[in-house]
Order: structure tokens, then sequence, then C-alpha cells
């Protein structure tokens, strides 16, 4: 039983940050967009990085640092190019009052950003696979047991972010507050990107 609390403990302490992954989450969630896809998307590729972490792939990444370096410079361009796209959002004419009245865009354009958000974040790699793989080996007896525990956290977090974002709704009724979450999820991304390549 510690050894699945320490894994669910650590799990939440990696992921409660709020980062570039976090941000979009939370927006499909207040949007009402394709929550649960997204959700399960998140959920499941920190389910695949956390089991690879603890299963070796750690000693991969770390024997060959070009993984990381591909998803660093990559994964900046792209939260560049999306966080234009949200500060264009934010200093645009145009309101957006009711989330239930958005037109949804479309699925598989925001099934590929969020893989994008989880896949060329370097700093997953180094969170998930690697510093959970470091920490599980203290737990070579029960290590399934400690994934366990890291994996739940990730889809408890992630479906309480997407469907708890809906009692923030009458918030996102007013369009400033819709331009200044835009506006922040755009500081963001570009504090995320600079922060990667320097």
């Amino acid at each position: 039983m510690i050894t699945f609390l320490t894994g669910l403990g650590v799990g939440f302490s990696l992921i409660l940050a709020i980062g570039a992954q976090n941000a979009f989450v939370l927006k499909q969630g207040l949007k009402r967009e394709y929550v649960f896809s997204v959700c399960l998307i998140c959920a499941l590729s920190d389910s695949i990085l956390i089991y690879l972490g603890i299963t070796g792939f750690s000693k991969i990444v770390v024997e060959f640092p070009l993984i990381t370096i591909f998803a660093q410079y990559f994964g900046a361009l792209f939260l560049f190019i999306y966080g234009l796209k949200s500060f264009y959002s934010a200093f645009r004419k145009s309101t957006r009052l009711d989330p239930s009245r958005i037109e949804k865009a479309n699925i598989y354009r925001v099934l590929g950003t969020c893989l994008a958000f989880t896949w060329l974040n370097p700093h997953v790699y180094l969170d998930t696979v690697v510093l959970v793989g470091s920490i599980s080996t203290n737990f070579t007896n029960e290590l399934h047991i400690f994934a366990m525990g890291a994996i739940l956290s990730s889809w408890i977090f992630f479906f309480s972010l997407g469907y708890g974002a809906k009692f923030l709704l009458p918030l996102f009724q007013n369009s400033i507050s819709w331009k200044i979450l835009d506006f922040l999820i755009g500081l963001i991304m570009w504090v995320i990107a600079i922060n990667l390549l320097y």
C-alpha cells in the first residue's frame, strides 16, 4: 500500500505544475470539445511513458540524448506557433461568449495537437521516463505496484481537469474571460518554448 501511495504521490507531484498540456486540456474542457478523447490521449500517453520508464527505457533516453534534443527543438517550435495562435484569439475583435455555441474544431486537428503537446515535450521524457524510472528502482520487488500508483495519478488528474473545467463555465460567459484565458495560454506556451531553448 505504501508503494502504491508513493507512486501516486510522485505522479501527482510531477503532473500538477501548470504546463502546455494542462492548459490545453483545461481549454478543451471549458469549450466542452472532445473532452473524453483529449483526456484519454493524455492519460494513455503518460501511462505508456511511465511504463517505459520503469521497464528500463530511461537508460536508452540517457544514452541517446538525441531523443530529447529532437523533442526540445520541435516542441519549442510547436509551442511558439500554438502560442501565436492563442495571442491572435486573445486580440481579435470577435467574441466567444458561450462555449456551447463555439463551432467545433476538426477532431483530427484537436487530437493531433493533443499528441504533440505530449510527445514533443522533452520534460515529459525527463519526468515520466527518467525521473519516475529512477525512483522506481527503489521498489524493485513491487515495481508494478509503484507504476500503478503513478499511472493512476495521470488518469485522475487529466479527467478531473477536463471535466472539472465545467465548474468555471459561468466565469467564461464573459468574452473578456476567454480573451484573458487565450492570452495566458499564449504566454505559458511562449515561456515554456523559451525555457526549452535556453
